[in-house]
């Protein structure tokens, strides 16, 4: 039986040749085996609207993207922290569904919460604060309403911005906070989480009112792709690069 592909944090761009290469090579050989293939956030670097499918560079992941549904795979994509401008003439272009910020699968017959994981990062204040404002309507609105130049400049700024930001925070600020995890298993009354966002991948056995449940953190891609397969016999973690098929 076909496995189940979850990966995020790909972080896709001209800039990384070989994260796209083993991107390419993924869709067109391992996704299209799958039994579906989720993509939990931060696909691209930067998404500053859906007119960025003009550029020829993003029309040709979207194209391989297409790929997968037109192979009869359900694809799924989460927006993340870098992408979240992600809307609907993207999901007509790759033919995938766009999830809300949690969603629960029954994944290898257990109840899974599939999320980017940002909103996890708790500690983080200041982050916080921006994410609150800008995943409002009006936020967005303001934005989308902006020539496609100046939002590109904005996002390099903003960019710019982060990437100081983070070099002043303390690492543990920047990963899930513990509290907010239990809370996540209880109100999805799941006993399997998958995230990406922290860049930390690993397995992590979660203590949750006296039951031990499972916590996977993807991997991010750099010079080769990482993702989990689940299937009935368990989760099993597998890399991509330009040479899978």
């Amino acid at each position: 039986m076909a496995a189940t592909l979850l990966l995020s944090d790909l972080h896709l761009s001209p800039a990384q040749p070989r994260a796209v290469a083993a991107f390419l090579a993924f869709a067109r050989g391992p996704a299209r085996r799958a039994a579906a293939v989720y993509i939990l956030g931060d696909l691209f670097d930067w998404w500053v609207g859906d007119d960025q499918l003009r550029n020829r560079f993003y029309r040709r992941i979207a194209e391989a993207l297409r790929g997968i549904h037109d192979a009869g795979v359900p694809l799924f994509v989460a927006r993340g922290n870098r992408d979240f401008l992600i809307g609907p003439a993207f999901a007509a272009a790759t033919g995938a569904t766009l999830l809300d910020e949690r969603t629960v699968r029954e994944l290898g017959g257990v109840r899974t919460l599939l999320t980017h994981g940002d909103e996890l990062c708790t500690d983080d204040l200041a982050y916080m604060r921006f994410r609150a404002r800008s995943r409002t309507p009006a936020w967005r609105d303001d934005i989308l309403s902006k020539p496609y130049w100046m939002r590109r400049v904005l996002a390099w700024v903003m960019r710019a911005r982060s990437r100081a930001a983070v070099a002043n925070k303390p690492e543990s600020i920047m990963d899930v906070n513990d509290a907010a995890v239990a809370q996540a298993f209880r109100a999805h009354a799941v006993s399997r989480l998958v995230h990406g966002h922290t860049h930390r991948p690993a397995r992590h056995v979660v203590n949750v009112d006296g039951v031990a449940c499972e916590r996977h953190v993807l991997a991010a891609w750099h010079d080769e792709g990482h993702y989990l397969e689940i299937d009935e016999r368990g989760v099993r973690v597998r890399r991509a690069d330009a040479a899978t098929s």
